[in-house]
Protein backbone atom coordinates (compact mmCIF):
# COMPACT_ATOMS: atom_id res chain seq x y z
CA UNK A 1 0.00 0.00 0.00
CA UNK A 2 1.57 3.58 -0.94
CA UNK A 3 0.78 5.49 2.04
CA UNK A 4 -0.86 8.92 2.08
CA UNK A 5 1.90 10.77 4.29
CA UNK A 6 5.22 10.05 4.23
CA UNK A 7 7.89 12.12 6.01
CA UNK A 8 11.27 12.79 3.72
CA UNK A 9 14.00 11.14 5.93
CA UNK A 10 17.06 10.02 4.40
CA UNK A 11 20.48 9.13 5.41
CA UNK A 12 21.24 13.23 6.46
CA UNK A 13 18.85 13.70 8.41
CA UNK A 14 19.63 10.21 10.70
CA UNK A 15 22.95 11.56 10.84
CA UNK A 16 22.62 14.25 12.24
CA UNK A 17 20.47 13.33 14.69
CA UNK A 18 22.63 10.58 15.28
CA UNK A 19 25.28 12.41 15.71
CA UNK A 20 22.99 14.82 17.83
CA UNK A 21 22.43 12.08 20.45
CA UNK A 22 26.09 10.31 20.56
CA UNK A 23 27.44 14.06 21.56
CA UNK A 24 24.97 13.74 24.26
CA UNK A 25 23.55 17.38 23.40
CA UNK A 26 19.44 16.96 22.79
CA UNK A 27 18.34 20.08 25.17
CA UNK A 28 18.04 23.31 23.56
CA UNK A 29 21.63 24.24 22.96
CA UNK A 30 24.13 25.10 20.14
CA UNK A 31 22.31 23.25 17.30
CA UNK A 32 18.68 25.52 18.38
CA UNK A 33 20.80 28.40 17.25
CA UNK A 34 22.43 27.46 14.27
CA UNK A 35 19.02 25.97 13.29
CA UNK A 36 17.68 29.60 13.79
CA UNK A 37 20.37 31.54 11.87
CA UNK A 38 19.92 28.98 8.87
CA UNK A 39 16.04 29.82 9.03
CA UNK A 40 16.53 33.35 8.90
CA UNK A 41 18.82 33.12 5.88
CA UNK A 42 15.94 30.77 4.24
CA UNK A 43 13.39 33.11 5.05
CA UNK A 44 14.80 36.51 5.02
CA UNK A 45 13.90 37.61 8.37
CA UNK A 46 15.23 39.65 10.91
CA UNK A 47 14.91 37.71 14.05
CA UNK A 48 13.68 33.87 14.89
CA UNK A 49 13.09 31.28 17.66
CA UNK A 50 12.61 27.77 17.86
CA UNK A 51 9.98 26.54 19.92
CA UNK A 52 8.46 23.23 20.92
CA UNK A 53 5.03 23.13 19.07
CA UNK A 54 3.02 25.66 17.18
CA UNK A 55 0.79 26.41 19.56
CA UNK A 56 3.54 27.65 22.38
CA UNK A 57 4.49 29.86 19.12
CA UNK A 58 0.77 31.34 18.49
CA UNK A 59 1.05 32.22 22.46
CA UNK A 60 4.63 34.38 22.12
CA UNK A 61 3.02 36.14 19.02
CA UNK A 62 -0.10 36.92 20.97
CA UNK A 63 2.16 38.32 23.70
CA UNK A 64 3.76 40.56 21.24
CA UNK A 65 0.72 41.78 20.16
CA UNK A 66 -0.49 42.65 23.32
CA UNK A 67 -3.59 41.33 23.17
CA UNK A 68 -5.96 41.12 25.78
CA UNK A 69 -8.41 38.72 26.73
CA UNK A 70 -11.71 38.90 25.21
CA UNK A 71 -10.29 39.77 21.87
CA UNK A 72 -11.66 38.61 18.79
CA UNK A 73 -9.07 36.52 16.20
CA UNK A 74 -9.62 36.05 12.90
CA UNK A 75 -8.73 32.21 11.70
CA UNK A 76 -9.89 30.26 8.60
CA UNK A 77 -12.36 27.63 8.60
CA UNK A 78 -9.34 25.10 6.44
CA UNK A 79 -6.84 25.92 9.56
CA UNK A 80 -5.68 23.22 12.02
CA UNK A 81 -8.01 22.87 15.09
CA UNK A 82 -5.47 23.60 17.61
CA UNK A 83 -5.70 27.17 16.40
CA UNK A 84 -9.03 27.07 17.52
CA UNK A 85 -8.51 25.91 20.64
CA UNK A 86 -5.15 27.95 22.19
CA UNK A 87 -7.82 30.81 21.23
CA UNK A 88 -9.88 29.97 23.25
CA UNK A 89 -7.77 28.57 26.06
CA UNK A 90 -6.29 31.74 25.82
CA UNK A 91 -9.60 33.65 26.26
CA UNK A 92 -10.34 34.97 23.26
CA UNK A 93 -12.91 34.66 20.88
CA UNK A 94 -12.07 32.81 17.84
CA UNK A 95 -13.95 34.53 14.39
CA UNK A 96 -14.04 31.78 11.91
CA UNK A 97 -14.40 32.51 8.13
CA UNK A 98 -15.22 31.13 5.22
CA UNK A 99 -13.04 30.22 2.17
CA UNK A 100 -12.67 30.36 -1.35
CA UNK A 101 -13.83 26.64 -2.82
CA UNK A 102 -11.36 27.60 -5.47
CA UNK A 103 -8.11 28.16 -3.69
CA UNK A 104 -8.89 27.17 -0.19
CA UNK A 105 -7.97 30.53 1.27
CA UNK A 106 -9.95 33.27 3.18
CA UNK A 107 -12.21 34.81 0.98
CA UNK A 108 -11.96 38.83 1.29
CA UNK A 109 -15.01 39.53 1.85
CA UNK A 110 -14.77 37.22 4.99
CA UNK A 111 -12.12 39.22 6.20
CA UNK A 112 -14.00 42.48 6.07
CA UNK A 113 -16.78 41.36 7.74
CA UNK A 114 -14.36 40.22 10.85
CA UNK A 115 -12.79 43.61 10.64
CA UNK A 116 -16.02 45.07 11.09
CA UNK A 117 -17.41 42.48 13.96
CA UNK A 118 -14.49 43.82 15.82
CA UNK A 119 -10.85 41.62 14.71
CA UNK A 120 -7.98 42.25 16.64
CA UNK A 121 -5.77 40.13 14.74
CA UNK A 122 -6.06 37.23 11.23
CA UNK A 123 -4.12 34.50 11.74
CA UNK A 124 -3.45 33.84 7.68
CA UNK A 125 -3.23 29.78 6.72
CA UNK A 126 -2.19 29.61 3.99
CA UNK A 127 -3.69 26.49 3.21
CA UNK A 128 -2.02 23.58 0.99
CA UNK A 129 0.93 25.71 -0.14
CA UNK A 130 -0.96 28.60 -2.00
CA UNK A 131 -0.13 31.77 -1.40
CA UNK A 132 -2.60 34.58 -0.70
CA UNK A 133 -3.18 38.17 -2.14
CA UNK A 134 -1.01 39.47 0.50
CA UNK A 135 -1.64 43.70 -0.83
CA UNK A 136 -5.94 43.16 -1.03
CA UNK A 137 -5.22 41.54 2.94
CA UNK A 138 -3.28 44.35 4.24
CA UNK A 139 -5.17 47.34 3.06
CA UNK A 140 -7.13 46.10 5.94
CA UNK A 141 -5.40 47.61 8.26
CA UNK A 142 -5.52 44.74 10.63
CA UNK A 143 -2.45 42.93 11.58
CA UNK A 144 -2.05 39.06 10.35
CA UNK A 145 0.17 36.76 11.43
CA UNK A 146 0.93 34.28 8.70
CA UNK A 147 0.95 30.73 9.20
CA UNK A 148 3.51 29.07 6.54
CA UNK A 149 3.79 25.69 7.83
CA UNK A 150 2.59 24.37 4.56
CA UNK A 151 3.67 27.34 2.15
CA UNK A 152 7.54 27.94 3.31
CA UNK A 153 9.91 27.98 0.46
CA UNK A 154 6.96 29.63 -1.35
CA UNK A 155 7.87 33.35 -2.99
CA UNK A 156 6.10 36.58 -4.82
CA UNK A 157 6.88 38.92 -7.23
CA UNK A 158 8.17 42.45 -6.29
CA UNK A 159 7.68 44.58 -9.35
CA UNK A 160 9.14 48.08 -9.84
CA UNK A 161 6.80 51.18 -10.30
CA UNK A 162 6.39 50.13 -14.37
CA UNK A 163 5.08 46.59 -13.71
CA UNK A 164 8.33 44.66 -13.79
CA UNK A 165 9.79 42.02 -11.60
CA UNK A 166 12.90 43.05 -9.22
CA UNK A 167 13.43 39.92 -7.29
CA UNK A 168 10.85 37.87 -4.85
CA UNK A 169 9.72 38.12 -1.73
CA UNK A 170 9.23 35.02 0.67
CA UNK A 171 6.23 33.77 2.08
CA UNK A 172 6.57 34.78 6.10
CA UNK A 173 7.80 38.13 5.20
CA UNK A 174 4.13 39.70 4.67
CA UNK A 175 2.88 39.57 8.21
CA UNK A 176 3.46 41.00 11.80
CA UNK A 177 4.87 37.58 12.45
CA UNK A 178 5.15 34.35 11.20
CA UNK A 179 4.78 30.83 12.58
CA UNK A 180 6.33 27.60 10.67
CA UNK A 181 5.53 24.53 12.20
CA UNK A 182 7.82 21.83 12.22
CA UNK A 183 5.51 18.78 12.78
CA UNK A 184 5.14 15.59 11.12
CA UNK A 185 3.10 16.58 8.05
CA UNK A 186 4.51 19.90 7.40
CA UNK A 187 6.32 20.78 4.50
CA UNK A 188 9.82 20.77 6.83
CA UNK A 189 9.87 18.84 9.84
CA UNK A 190 11.97 18.28 13.03
CA UNK A 191 9.43 15.78 14.18
CA UNK A 192 7.47 18.45 15.89
CA UNK A 193 7.87 22.14 17.21
CA UNK A 194 7.67 25.06 15.43
CA UNK A 195 9.80 28.41 14.09
CA UNK A 196 8.13 31.94 15.35
CA UNK A 197 9.56 34.49 12.84
CA UNK A 198 9.65 38.78 12.98
CA UNK A 199 10.25 39.88 9.30
CA UNK A 200 11.41 43.02 10.21
CA UNK A 201 14.11 44.35 13.06
CA UNK A 202 11.32 46.90 14.25
CA UNK A 203 9.18 43.53 15.11
CA UNK A 204 12.11 41.56 16.74
CA UNK A 205 12.58 44.28 18.87
CA UNK A 206 9.48 43.76 20.65
CA UNK A 207 8.92 39.97 20.19
CA UNK A 208 12.43 39.16 21.61
CA UNK A 209 11.51 40.82 24.78
CA UNK A 210 9.43 37.66 25.20
CA UNK A 211 11.27 35.24 23.88
CA UNK A 212 14.85 36.30 26.08
CA UNK A 213 12.45 35.26 28.80
CA UNK A 214 11.40 31.81 27.58
CA UNK A 215 11.88 28.96 30.25
CA UNK A 216 14.17 25.86 28.22
CA UNK A 217 10.88 24.07 28.10
CA UNK A 218 9.20 26.48 25.76
CA UNK A 219 12.73 25.91 23.69
CA UNK A 220 13.06 23.30 20.82
CA UNK A 221 15.55 20.54 21.71
CA UNK A 222 18.85 20.08 19.68
CA UNK A 223 17.24 16.81 18.48
CA UNK A 224 14.86 18.09 16.83
CA UNK A 225 16.74 21.20 15.39
CA UNK A 226 18.87 18.80 14.30
CA UNK A 227 16.42 17.19 12.05
CA UNK A 228 14.95 20.55 10.88
CA UNK A 229 18.62 21.84 10.24
CA UNK A 230 18.75 19.18 7.44
CA UNK A 231 15.47 19.58 6.33
CA UNK A 232 16.15 23.63 5.19
CA UNK A 233 19.23 22.38 4.03
CA UNK A 234 17.26 19.60 1.85
CA UNK A 235 14.51 22.17 0.53
CA UNK A 236 14.76 22.97 -3.04
CA UNK A 237 15.93 19.39 -3.58
CA UNK A 238 13.01 18.10 -1.92
CA UNK A 239 10.39 20.70 -3.42
CA UNK A 240 12.11 20.02 -6.92
CA UNK A 241 11.40 16.42 -6.69
CA UNK A 242 7.45 17.27 -5.33
CA UNK A 243 7.25 19.67 -8.19
CA UNK A 244 7.94 17.19 -10.70
CA UNK A 245 5.48 14.66 -9.52
CA UNK A 246 3.03 17.19 -9.33
CA UNK A 247 3.22 18.19 -12.46
CA UNK A 248 2.96 14.63 -13.74
CA UNK A 249 -0.48 14.21 -11.22
CA UNK A 250 -1.82 17.65 -12.87
CA UNK A 251 -1.59 16.27 -16.37
CA UNK A 252 -2.96 13.42 -15.19
CA UNK A 253 -6.26 14.83 -13.83
CA UNK A 254 -6.88 17.41 -17.07
CA UNK A 255 -8.76 14.25 -18.45
CA UNK A 256 -10.34 13.27 -15.16
CA UNK A 257 -13.90 14.54 -13.77
CA UNK A 258 -12.38 16.18 -10.40
CA UNK A 259 -10.64 19.52 -10.28
CA UNK A 260 -7.22 20.60 -8.21
CA UNK A 261 -7.22 23.68 -6.10
CA UNK A 262 -6.06 26.38 -8.22
CA UNK A 263 -2.26 27.67 -7.74
CA UNK A 264 0.74 29.32 -9.12
CA UNK A 265 2.32 26.33 -10.38
CA UNK A 266 6.19 28.17 -10.51
CA UNK A 267 7.49 29.32 -7.52
CA UNK A 268 4.47 31.06 -5.95
CA UNK A 269 3.22 28.15 -4.09
CA UNK A 270 4.72 25.32 -2.44
CA UNK A 271 3.87 21.66 -3.74
CA UNK A 272 3.31 20.68 0.30
CA UNK A 273 0.54 17.63 -0.54
CA UNK A 274 -1.57 16.84 -3.80
CA UNK A 275 -5.26 17.80 -3.06
CA UNK A 276 -7.90 16.68 -5.46
CA UNK A 277 -11.34 18.28 -5.50
CA UNK A 278 -13.67 14.86 -5.90
CA UNK A 279 -16.99 15.02 -8.08
CA UNK A 280 -18.25 11.83 -6.98
CA UNK A 281 -18.49 9.88 -3.69
CA UNK A 282 -15.79 10.24 -1.46
CA UNK A 283 -16.18 6.62 -0.60
CA UNK A 284 -16.15 5.31 -4.20
CA UNK A 285 -13.11 6.94 -5.09
CA UNK A 286 -11.18 5.66 -2.11
CA UNK A 287 -12.07 2.38 -2.47
CA UNK A 288 -11.20 2.57 -5.49
CA UNK A 289 -7.60 3.60 -4.72
CA UNK A 290 -7.47 1.11 -2.04
CA UNK A 291 -7.98 -1.58 -4.92
CA UNK A 292 -4.92 -0.51 -6.60
CA UNK A 293 -3.05 0.01 -3.32
CA UNK A 294 -3.28 3.51 -3.20
CA UNK A 295 -4.18 5.01 0.54
CA UNK A 296 -6.21 8.45 0.12
CA UNK A 297 -7.00 10.75 3.33
CA UNK A 298 -9.30 13.73 3.54
CA UNK A 299 -7.16 16.83 3.24
CA UNK A 300 -8.94 18.91 6.10
CA UNK A 301 -10.07 16.52 8.39
CA UNK A 302 -7.92 18.15 11.27
CA UNK A 303 -9.44 21.57 10.18
CA UNK A 304 -11.49 24.15 12.83
CA UNK A 305 -14.62 22.95 9.96
CA UNK A 306 -14.28 19.70 10.98
CA UNK A 307 -13.79 20.49 14.91
CA UNK A 308 -16.71 22.70 15.10
CA UNK A 309 -19.32 21.15 12.62
CA UNK A 310 -22.04 24.15 13.77
CA UNK A 311 -19.93 26.10 11.79
CA UNK A 312 -21.48 24.42 8.58
CA UNK A 313 -23.88 26.56 7.15
CA UNK A 314 -21.65 29.88 7.98
CA UNK A 315 -18.54 28.28 6.42
CA UNK A 316 -20.38 26.75 3.54
CA UNK A 317 -17.38 26.46 1.21
CA UNK A 318 -15.20 25.01 3.83
CA UNK A 319 -17.73 22.36 4.84
CA UNK A 320 -17.87 21.42 0.91
CA UNK A 321 -13.53 21.15 1.08
CA UNK A 322 -13.81 19.31 3.91
CA UNK A 323 -16.33 16.61 2.05
CA UNK A 324 -14.89 16.77 -1.31
CA UNK A 325 -11.29 17.87 -0.41
CA UNK A 326 -8.82 14.29 -0.63
CA UNK A 327 -4.78 14.09 -0.66
CA UNK A 328 -3.33 11.62 -2.54
CA UNK A 329 0.18 10.52 -2.02
CA UNK A 330 2.97 13.22 -2.75
CA UNK A 331 6.41 13.16 -1.15
CA UNK A 332 10.17 12.48 -2.72
CA UNK A 333 10.49 9.38 -1.37
CA UNK A 334 7.90 7.62 -4.03
CA UNK A 335 9.33 5.56 -6.25
CA UNK A 336 9.19 5.87 -10.43
CA UNK A 337 6.89 2.78 -10.22
CA UNK A 338 4.45 4.35 -7.70
CA UNK A 339 4.15 7.39 -8.92
CA UNK A 340 3.53 5.67 -12.44
CA UNK A 341 0.69 3.85 -10.85
CA UNK A 342 -1.12 7.27 -8.94
CA UNK A 343 -0.62 8.67 -12.26
CA UNK A 344 -2.64 5.94 -14.16
CA UNK A 345 -5.24 6.19 -11.11
CA UNK A 346 -5.63 9.66 -10.96
CA UNK A 347 -6.63 9.53 -14.91
CA UNK A 348 -9.15 6.77 -14.11
CA UNK A 349 -11.18 7.81 -11.36
CA UNK A 350 -14.61 7.11 -10.63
Amino acid sequence: MIRTYSTTIRRKEMDAVLTCMVDERIGPGELNQRFIQQVKEFIKCDGAVALRSPSIALTYAFKALGLEKGSKVLISALAPSWQYKLIENSEMEPVVLDVDEATGLVLMNEIQKGVEAGGKVLILHETEGILPDFDAISAFGIPFIEDISQSAGASVAVKDENGNETGRKSAGLFGVFTIMGLEERDVITGGGGAVLMAPGRREWIVLKKFVDEAPQTDLLPDINCALSWVQVREFSRNEKSRKEIFNMFQHSCMIGRHKMLARDLDEGSTMCSFPLVLNSSYKDVKQYAAKKDIEIEPAFANSVIAYKDELSEKCIHAKSLLLRCVHFPLYPRLTHSETAKIVKVLGSLP
